[in-house]
């Protein structure tokens, strides 16, 4: 199996500068992550009362100096600014929202949950950054979830926290046993696409479906307010639900993983439990965000409709499932030149709507009809709120899956 069809995240072209060589690049809209190669870091600098307080002096002057020029920069130039003066040195989980908190206590340089965060679920996808809506108190908010500035610079410094933060956990290249690519990296790039695409709040809580070692519960430790959310981990493959049980468990007690033995011709093919009739091991609207990250690749339709129905049966009233897939919109784009060529490959199954890798195993990666999945959602309840493709039919995106978003009705009959 090509492990690129199983991970999910987007992969920039390389530029071909031999400077670069080495370096592991992973991008989301808001600020490019470059990872140097391990070195040895320089011996820290003690630590004063005035330049703890510079970083947050630094920030508002540079917000005068904005403001008296007039200016409007970009959120991506001020996400940037603000995560250089992130530390990278120690794992951070967000503290506990104060009660009462303004907003001025996070602009002031506190890194308090903004737990606004998400609001405003902007159902067009297509918005370009220059007709940005406006957002609370007439601020431009970005085109995915109406981010202001603010909580753009917000959710941009942890994302880069995350991608070069050394100290969070981490498993060793010979125990990821699925994707590829940087581990932190393309764990922050999706933090990043939960809240701007599927409007993730740091107050939700999450059911993982197929969390695998953790990529994405990583990223999510620093990001969900302990003590008030919980997350749920569920994956076939023991191996990496033990090591996030080992690992994650222990330091973030919210985060819980748990083994499903779901029968799977690819990850788990001696599976005790069909797939197409399991249940979630979760109780009736118990959480507020769902993922399928690379899920819906490895699964026959049967199966989707089984996940789908029992993700919409596990959601609060608007709780959203986020679904990346691969969607094949016509058989000739498969042979274009601008399509990732190792899903050329892929023929569709006789009388049914998914496509298959030739010549590999059939959950190896798998394909749909366009259409078929938005079909699947509403025979499930769910409403579908945006639509994305992704970098891999050579579409220019932030992403290389396609990425479906889709909510269940704050008030429903099921």
């Amino acid at each position: 199996m090509n492990s690129i069809l199983a991970i999910p995240g987007h992969r920039p072209e390389s530029t071909g500068n031999v400077a670069d060589a080495g370096k592991k690049t992973s991008e989301y809209p808001s600020v490019r992550i470059m990872r140097a190669p391990a070195a040895t870091p320089a011996p820290a600098k003690p630590v004063t009362p005035a330049s703890a307080e510079k970083p947050a002096a630094a920030t508002v002057a540079e917000k005068k100096t904005e403001a008296s020029s007039g200016a409007d920069s970009a959120p991506k130039d001020r996400a940037a600014k603000a995560a250089a003066q992130m530390s990278d040195v120690a794992p951070i989980g967000p503290p506990a929202a104060k009660e009462g908190a303004t907003q001025a206590d996070a602009d002031s340089g506190l890194l308090i949950p903004d737990t606004s965060l998400g609001e405003n679920i902007d159902g067009d996808d297509e918005v370009q950054d220059t007709k940005a809506a406006k957002g609370r108190a007439g601020r431009k908010s970005s085109s995915f979830a109406n981010l202001t500035p603010r909580q753009e610079v917000y959710l941009g410094a942890i994302c880069r926290q995350i991608a070069q933060n050394r100290f969070l956990p981490t498993p060793t290249q010979d125990e990821v046993f699925v994707g590829d690519g940087d581990y932190l990296a393309i764990g922050a790039e999706f933090l990043g696409h939960f809240v701007r695409l599927g409007g993730l709040k740091p107050t939700e809580s999450v059911i993982d479906i197929g969390s695998g070692i953790g990529r994405m519960a990583v990223p999510l430790t620093q990001y969900l307010v302990p003590g008030k959310t919980r997350y749920l981990g569920i994956d076939p493959v023991a191996d990496g639900v033990k090591w996030c049980q080992k690992t994650i468990t222990p330091v973030y007690r919210d985060f819980r993983f748990q083994t499903v033995d779901l029968a799977n011709e690819l990850y788990n093919p001696e599976g005790k439990v069909a797939g197409d009739s399991w249940k979630l091991p979760a109780k009736d609207e118990e959480f507020d965000f769902a993922t399928m990250v690379s899920v819906a690749t490895h699964l026959p339709p049967a199966e989707v409709e089984r996940y789908c129905s029992e993700i919409f049966r596990v959601l609060r009233p608007g709780g959203r499932l986020f679904m990346t897939a691969f969607i094949v919109r016509n058989a000739e784009e498969l042979a274009a030149p601008k399509c990732d060529p190792r899903l050329s490959g892929l023929v569709r199954e006789k009388d049914k709507p998914c496509w298959h890798l030739r010549g590999e195993n059939p959950m190896a990666a798998v394909g749909f009809d366009e259409g078929y999945l938005e079909s699947v959602l509403a025979k499930a309840g769910f409403a579908l709120l945006r639509k994305g493709f992704g970098a891999w039919h050579g579409d220019k995106s932030p992403h290389y899956q396609d990425i479906l978003i889709a909510q269940k009705p704050r008030r429903s009959s099921k």
